[in-house]
């Protein structure tokens, strides 16, 4: 497994790059607009840490800004931790057989989504190549929010 990244909403992106980048120092690695869905993501790393960030190596903060105002409440700016992992089926059989709830089931063989058990959303995302989509997966629907 592979800690990629933790991802924060933010409501004034101009503001947040201010503070973690010309404040805190961190570097802009990527950004991703998403005109279909209304946001966009930047990556940040730490100075020391941009050479692995740009071969996708090393751990990163995603900021995300929707583009539709928002109001986060309770910690909702805090989106997820995220690792890449090398099966994400048989991760998940795990998770499941030791009582863990899939929020978001690997239908895609791409991605889950599940909680800790203080509520913490963590993304798992498959290594290389999506599998191919499986059963249990691929019928089971969302449960909760993530």
């Amino acid at each position: 497994m592979q800690y990629l990244h933790t991802m924060v909403r933010v409501n004034d992106l101009d503001a947040s790059l201010h503070f973690y980048c010309d404040l805190l120092g961190l570097e802009e690695i990527s950004r991703k607009d998403s005109e279909k869905g209304r946001f966009t993501l930047v990556f940040l790393a730490a100075p020391q840490d941009r050479r692995r960030a740009l071969d996708d190596r090393a751990p990163m903060i995603e900021l995300t800004h929707n583009w539709d105002p928002e109001e986060h409440q309770s910690g909702r700016n805090f989106g997820h931790l995220a690792y890449r992992v090398e099966d994400i089926h048989a991760l998940c059989e795990r998770l499941q057989a030791g009582g863990v709830t899939i929020n978001r089931p690997p239908r895609d063989g791409h991605m889950a989504f599940v909680r800790s058990p203080d509520g913490i959303s963590i993304e798992l995302l498959q290594q290389g190549d999506p599998l191919e989509p499986r059963e249990p997966w691929v019928s089971m629907d969302n449960t909760g929010t993530w």
